[in-house]
């Protein structure tokens, strides 16, 4: 897991607002949830070839669909695989309110084909640490505008550094919360169209999921932390999910 068969490259280890294309298939666990009109609404993360982690607000249900292998949404030539949901699993303990606990396991209907553009991200262990200041990656179709009319056709990415927590609270106030973790007021943000998708940093040489994009400023704006939920802090919860099923 978390090794790309093809690198990305990221400027600058640089809504995605102030971000940049990504190189096609270079984050191979990235996926776009899509309505049956086709209307992209959320992204998630392969975690194997049965599972998708996805945020819990996105309110997926198995109408939708997983689509898996895409770069360029404007696109029908690129060899994607559409994937039916099975089952729906949202964390009990999701909040809409203080979005705390933002986080949805999808099992697949069929299994992904892992390819050189389809592979999974590395999960963390509940013990795993993200320090302050390290630089991660994160990757969707959001909106690179809060006004614009539409989300990108081509995925996007940006560097950004984690936060600390107090730090975010100086922005965000008694809302942030242990299951909670920071990332940018770096000049690029996650947007609205980001939700579900990845914050990955590299461990041990590998990309690690450390946060699902999970929520932020109404505006997107590029000075203000945007939050993600905190995936170690959720483990033991997907673990028995997995386990289970």
């Amino acid at each position: 897991c978390g090794v790309p068969a093809i690198q990305p490259v990221l400027t600058g280890l640089s809504r995605i607002v102030n971000g940049e294309d990504a190189v096609p298939g270079s984050w191979p666990w990235q996926v776009s949830l899509q309505d049956k009109t086709g209307f992209h609404f959320c992204g998630g993360s392969l975690i194997s070839e049965d599972w998708v982690v996805t945020a819990a607000h996105c309110g997926v249900s198995t109408s939708d669909v997983v689509v898996a292998g895409e770069f360029d949404q404007g696109s029908d030539e690129e060899n994607v695989q559409v994937l039916k949901i099975a089952k729906v699993f949202k964390n009990p303990k999701f909040n809409m309110f203080t979005v705390r606990n933002d986080i949805t396991l999808l099992k697949l209907a069929t299994p992904a084909q892992f390819s050189d553009t389809v592979s999974a991200v590395c999960l963390p262990s509940a013990d795993d640490d993200f320090p302050v200041g390290t630089v991660c990656a994160t990757t969707g179709w959001g909106k690179t505008k809060y006004n614009a009319l539409k989300t990108p056709d081509k995925l996007q990415q940006a560097a950004l550094p984690i936060v600390s927590t107090a730090e975010c609270k100086e922005f965000w106030g008694s809302k942030i919360t242990d299951v909670m973790i920071c990332a940018g007021a770096s000049g690029v943000s996650s947007c609205m169209g980001d939700s579900g998708g990845p914050l990955v940093c590299q461990k041990d040489g590998a990309w690690t999921l450390a946060g699902i994009v999970s929520w932020g400023s109404g505006v997107c704006s590029t000075s203000t932390p945007a939050v993600y939920s905190r995936v170690t802090a959720l483990m033991p919860w997907v673990q028995q999910i997995l386990e289970a099923n």
